[in-house]
């Protein structure tokens, strides 16, 4: 009896995304693996990032045996965190969507003020690119789409398509409807 190699399904994954401004302040930071586990270490670990990348001109570095895909965009840093064995390309990829699914629902304008006065849409991007450090989703428009989502003719969109605002839309909606029964 031959044995045959287990094939196993390989996700594309990142350990963190970090967006800081232009001075290494965090404006948003979602970490997936457990490297920094106290806001003390992720701050540290950001101030290193930042002070390695602000005077670079190229688009990916190696920091504390990681991979990091970075844009810097106006007065603004994003960065994909990922483990020295993930594809720099397909982070890179990712990067890339996010940034122009966000340039897509900011008008453009991906920088400090239009991040912070659309934090909603930015996280919802995020959510929608990854999920728990799984890259979800590589189309910017599919990435900008979901996240403007409009509901369906009769108002009723699955819970399983909604995006977070919509679902939270549709329950204060039936709350409203139920007193005024």
């Amino acid at each position: 009896m031959t044995k045959h190699p287990a094939h196993t399904l390989q996700l594309y994954t990142t350990k963190s995304v970090i967006v800081l401004d232009s001075e290494g302040k965090r404006l948003l930071a979602k970490y997936y693996s457990p490297d920094y586990p106290t806001l003390k270490e992720q701050r540290v670990f950001e101030k290193a990032l930042f002070d390695k990348t602000k005077k670079l001109n190229s688009e990916i570095v190696l920091l504390d045996n990681q991979v990091i895909v970075y844009k810097n965009s106006h007065d603004v840093f994003i960065y994909f965190v990922g483990t020295m064995d993930e594809n720099e390309l397909i982070l890179s990829s990712a990067l890339q969507s996010f940034y122009e699914a966000l340039s897509m629902l900011l008008a453009g304008q991906v920088e400090k003020r239009a991040i912070l006065e659309n934090a909603d849409l930015v996280f919802l991007a995020l959510d929608e690119t990854i999920d728990d450090g799984i890259i979800l989703e590589s189309d910017s428009t599919q990435i900008a789409a979901r996240v403007t989502k409009k509901d369906s003719n009769d108002g009723s969109v699955p819970l399983t398509e909604q995006t977070i605002a919509q679902a939270l839309r549709q329950a204060q909606e039936q709350f409203a409807k139920s007193l005024l029964k």
